[in-house]
């Protein structure tokens, strides 16, 4: 793959992440966006959150394992990347932890479903 197509994957993948979070935003579930802009700015800083906690973890040899308890701790960890997030991006506003929490599972549905939509878009 060459460095154009990386660069516009990692621009096509920003762009959908913060689509998806400007739509948990308009639904009040615990996040308040007040635009695309700063969703947008959201998902790449989250982005590089994810990355570091990852980096981290890997660094000190802690592996989170899989099933019911692994969901649970990657829901905790996107929660807080979700409040870290919220206090380094003007505009983007959590309302506390749980409210980060809600968010966090709303995103990940939001996201599945985009997800489903774009592979049966793209399949047909």
């Amino acid at each position: 793959m060459s460095i154009f197509g990386l660069l516009v994957g990692l621009l096509i993948g920003a762009l959908l992440s913060g689509l998806i979070i400007w739509i948990v935003g308009k639904l009040n579930l615990g996040l308040e966006v007040d635009g695309f802009g700063p969703a947008y700015i959201a998902a790449i800083v989250i982005a590089l959150i994810n990355m570091g906690v990852t980096w981290l973890l890997n660094t000190m040899n802690l592996a989170i394992a899989g099933g019911f308890f692994g969901a649970i701790i990657h829901l905790l960890i996107a929660a807080g990347v979700l409040m870290v997030s919220s206090n380094l991006v003007p505009g983007i506003r959590t309302k506390g932890f749980v409210g980060a929490l809600v968010a966090a599972v709303a995103i990940a549905v939001v996201g599945w479903i985009v997800g489903l939509a774009l592979g049966a878009f793209v399949t047909a």
